[in-house]
């Protein structure tokens, strides 16, 4: 049982990753943890002022069949096709969480309060596709505090302008490299000048940039665990910090540019660093990893529930730990380069496998879709 000392104690971490300007979302979602009063509750609780989703959440939540029963009987009997159920349903699920997070997105003036839902991952080298897809997804949910998760691929920079530049908030995700990094900054203020030149709010328009990060340490560490020396071994566990604090310092000189000023004085928003994929991988790392380590101002961190709960029990959150350290960011990057790792060969692979697993993630949701479409004797 958790004592009234001990719950006053893991409120404070998260408050205190609160108080440092860093916005808690939730890595998941599904129809029992909103009809539940579970995601009301994480709000309620546990700081969180967000939700993220993504193919392999929803393949988990709707595979099981959990609580979708009804609605996949009523879209059996209407015939329609896997691909209209299955967005039928992740659109459902996100208008309800969009409901629940409504009076932090009207608190916060639009800040947070979000709840973001993916293009399908099979339209990711595809811009006209891509565009077309976030355009219907926002028709769909109906609710200003959405964001269109748009894939960091080559395809999908311009797609990033396009929908931007319609008003669209937009959440971009799988990016790895600093130099896509920044090349999604500048999709984004692409976009939000195309907003100002059409006469929109860019008030109203917001975004993230989700950069990801125990994936990065997952293979390079595997690749240090292969060399075996004693230098290789002592670098594990410090890429993906160093990878995502020299992300903050890209941020930093973005948005501080001339470019940006003009886009600023028109009441524009900066696209905030999100740090994903927070979960560690590596179970001789400390479950808050990613999280302690990544703290600073103007940054969004959206973590599994596990992460969440483990930040809330012992966290350890000791003001801003990523400004001024970007010399030894860089120094750690560079020694796994002199090791003969390749920085840009990593963070291509791991782009390549993001959108691969993301895409069997949506064809195991439409496989068990149909199969329960098939089972009421529809023909999907």
């Amino acid at each position: 049982m958790i004592t009234v000392t001990e719950a006053t104690a893991s409120a404070g971490a998260l408050q205190r990753l609160s108080d440092e300007g860093v916005s808690i979302w939730l890595d998941d979602l599904s129809r029992r943890r909103i009809e539940s009063g579970n995601l009301a509750g994480l709000v309620a609780t546990r700081n969180v002022v967000g939700v993220t989703t993504n193919p392999s959440i929803f393949q988990a939540a709707i595979g099981s069949g959990e609580g979708y029963e009804e609605q996949l009987a009523d879209l059996a009997v209407r015939g329609v096709t896997v691909d209209e159920a299955v967005r039928m349903m992740t659109t459902a699920d996100v208008r309800a969480a969009a409901d629940v997070l409504r009076p932090v997105y009207d608190a916060t003036g639009g800040r947070d309060g979000r709840v973001s839902i993916e293009v399908d991952p099979r339209l990711a080298h595809d811009t006209a596709a891509t565009v077309a897809e976030a355009r219907q997804l926002a028709w769909l949910v109906d609710r200003p505090n959405v964001m269109i998760k748009i894939p960091a691929t080559k395809a999908g920079l311009p797609a990033i302008t396009e929908v931007i530049g319609a008003g669209i908030s937009v959440n971009v995700t799988l990016i790895f490299s600093l130099e896509r990094y920044r090349e999604v900054m500048d999709a984004y203020l692409a976009g939000l000048e195309k907003a100002q030149a059409a006469g929109l709010d860019l008030a109203a328009i917001h975004s993230v940039a989700s950069f990801f990060v125990s994936r990065v340490d997952a293979e390079i560490d595997k690749r240090l665990t292969l060399l075996g020396t004693d230098e290789a071994l002592a670098l594990k566990g410090r890429a993906a910090l160093a990878n995502a604090r020299l992300a903050y310092e890209a941020y930093e000189q973005v948005f501080a540019g001339p470019r940006w000023q003009a886009l600023g004085g028109a009441r524009a928003n900066r696209q905030r660093p999100l740090w994903a994929s927070t979960g560690v991988k590596d179970p001789a790392y400390k479950d808050t990893l990613y999280v302690d380590e990544l703290v600073a101002p103007g940054t969004v961190n959206t973590m599994p529930e596990a992460t969440l709960n483990a930040v809330a029990d012992h966290g350890d959150v000791q003001g801003d730990t990523v400004s001024g350290g970007y010399a030894q960011a860089r120094a750690d990057l560079a020694a796994v380069e002199r090791l003969g790792i390749s920085y840009d060969e990593v963070v291509r692979q791991l782009e390549d496998e993001g959108v691969a697993k993301f895409e069997v993630a949506w064809q195991d949701l439409l496989d068990a879709v149909t199969k329960s479409l098939n089972s009421k004797g529809v023909d999907a």
